[in-house]
């Protein structure tokens, strides 16, 4: 029998931001945070010695013989403390760390909780449901960069965006611990507000179901409300650990629910994103799919009869990783955070798997009947980058060129590499259209850099290591690679000046850089017209157009 945790893990790969997830107190219980019984049993406590009595051994018993009866959680919070308010002021401390505990690292997010949020930043996960009080959940999610959606009352339900638009939605059923219209007694999780039911009916009909620490005994209205659903579209998983409860195993016949036995939630939710990551990682092209791509592009490459099947080849590749990147994975954050513009920016390479290496030897090999290939791949990757109307961050904004920017590069380098600087600047000063303003070239919307990358975390120069691997058989030299990638740098930075735009602040590595102008300009000194960097045009179309570019370039480094 396959592993019903490697079945969930799959499922969910499969079918990403379909399963919500559902959490009870049993999740939170890795960070000290008490369970309702543990809490009753303190307040036991409490009670017998403002009683003048000792129950520290066997509160349970305690109560029993002074009331005749077992304490109750709901029962006990509703004699001691008459009101939602009061009773909010009496449970604060359970849930908010004091000094010790937080220099303990107690009452802090759960290995479960940061592997939640990072299905959440995924993509794979997008509403968990919880009856828990606290923040941890809330707090995970920011820690992995998603700023959640929460709701913890029905007026937080009225006017939500639809879930399939959230990045990540907490669900609070019985509210926040700073609300003092938290849920905690019987009476009160009898039946839950007509706004909670309606969206519940939604979630439970929509959504696959991960149950993760909840028995199930104690929450009315939440067993109506999955009893209530009577669709099951996609499987529900449910994790015990021991035996189910009675109430627990009628809802999991009613859902036909898969069982799962943990140990804990922390190894569980663990261990299902990481084999979700592994899924995943196997998902992408595989490097041998690239090399039956390079071998089909030299076969077209070889001969002019198959000038058309190169040029479906290579649109083909192009819209392959367009859909990728503009798949529901690659939805903008509202506050981009270290972990999710760094998984973005790696992202944006697996989508290019295979077309980088494809523009390495297509860059290399290029003659003048392909130049328009290339320019209309790299017109339709930097269209994507550029769209009219966007509410995203300007980092995502700028992200979206990364793409479109590796097959810059990618293209470049195998064209520096085989000395094609006429195809380069055919590269450099492809027009891409611009709906809301006039219409730039690539070399002024696809610079060798990206404003604030450096502080954001993410600056560009991964290209040099992102590009490498897939350069090895063509450049196998790492000195000669990194030279002829500092060169293009510096090519880009003058097609830039001679264009009268941006020259950006990354122009190579100091020692290469000086070797590059010394080249660019002792062959312009001693060929003139018929240097082949005056002939290219890249940026200039006369020795003294090259002369004032090198010469606004020279002054921005202060050389």
């Amino acid at each position: 029998m396959i592993d019903p945790i490697q079945s969930l893990a799959f499922s969910i790969q499969a079918n990403r931001g379909v399963y919500a997830v559902l959490l009870g107190s049993g999740i939170s219980r890795a960070a000290k945070i008490p369970t309702g019984w543990e809490i009753t049993l303190d307040l036991v406590r409490k009670l017998a010695t403002i009683s003048g009595d000792t129950a520290e051994h066997d509160p349970e018993a305690w109560y029993k013989e002074k009331f005749g009866k077992d304490p109750d959680y709901s029962d006990l919070l509703e004699n001691i403390a008459r009101t939602q308010a009061e009773r909010q002021q009496l449970l604060r401390e359970y849930w908010e760390p004091n000094k010790q505990e937080r220099e303990e690292g107690e009452k802090q997010p759960t290995a479960a909780h940061r592997a939640i949020a990072k299905l959440v930043a995924q993509g794979f996960i997008k509403v968990i449901i919880t009856t828990n009080f606290d923040r941890l959940m809330e707090n995970a999610l920011q820690a992995a960069g998603v700023e959640p959606t929460v709701l913890s009352s029905p007026d937080h339900v009225q006017g939500m965006l639809p879930l399939i638009h959230t990045q990540g939605c907490v669900f609070k059923l019985h509210g926040d611990y700073r609300d003092t219209r938290i849920r905690n007694t019987a009476a009160e999780l009898e039946a839950y507000p007509k706004k909670f039911d309606k969206l519940l009916n939604r979630i439970f009909d929509e959504f696959g179901l991960i149950v993760c620490g909840w028995s199930a005994d104690w929450d009315e209205g939440l067993r109506n409300a999955i009893s209530r659903a009577r669709s099951c579209r996609f499987t529900t998983y449910w994790t015990v650990r021991g035996e189910a409860s009675d109430a627990a195993q009628r809802l999991i016949d009613h859902r036909r629910a898969e069982v799962i036995a943990i140990e804990d939630a922390d190894t569980f939710f663990q261990t299902v994103q990481e084999h979700v990551q592994s899924i995943e990682e196997f998902s992408r092209p595989h490097p041998l799919s690239a090399e039956i791509s390079v071998a089909t592009l030299k076969r077209y490459l070889s001969e002019s009869k198959y000038q058309i099947q190169l040029s479906d080849f290579v649109n083909e590749t192009v819209e392959r990783a367009i859909e990728t990147i503009s798949g529901k994975a690659f939805r903008d954050d509202l506050d981009p955070k270290r972990e999710s513009v760094t998984k973005r920016v790696r992202d944006y390479a697996a989508a290019c798997l295979t077309l980088m290496p494809m523009a390495l030897v297509g860059g290399y090999w290029a003659k003048k009947e392909h130049f328009d290939v290339w320019r209309r791949a790299l017109e339709r990757l930097a269209e994507v980058a550029v769209p009219s109307v966007s509410p995203c961050p300007h980092l995502w904004l700028k992200l979206k060129r990364y793409p479109a920017t590796l097959l810059l590069y990618a293209l470049g380098l195998g064209a520096l590499a085989n000395n094609r600087l006429d195809f380069l600047e055919h590269l450099l000063t492809t027009t891409i259209y611009m709906s809301n303003r006039e219409d730039t070239s690539v070399a002024k919307i696809l610079p060798p850099y990206l404003e604030d990358m450096e502080r954001r975390y993410v600056p560009l120069n991964w290209l040099h290591n992102e590009l490498r691997p897939h350069a090895k058989r063509l450049i196998p030299n790492d000195d000669t690679y990194t030279l002829l990638f500092d060169k293009l740098e510096i090519l880009i930075a003058l097609s830039n000046a001679f264009q009268k735009a941006e020259t950006g602040n990354q122009w190579g590595r100091p020692e290469n850089r000086k070797r590059v102008l010394q080249e660019i300009e002792q062959s312009i000194s001693n060929f003139k017209e018929k240097s082949p960097f005056v002939k290219s045009g890249i940026f200039g179309k006369t020795v003294k157009n090259c002369e004032q570019s090198l010469n606004v370039i020279k002054r921005f480094m202060g050389e």
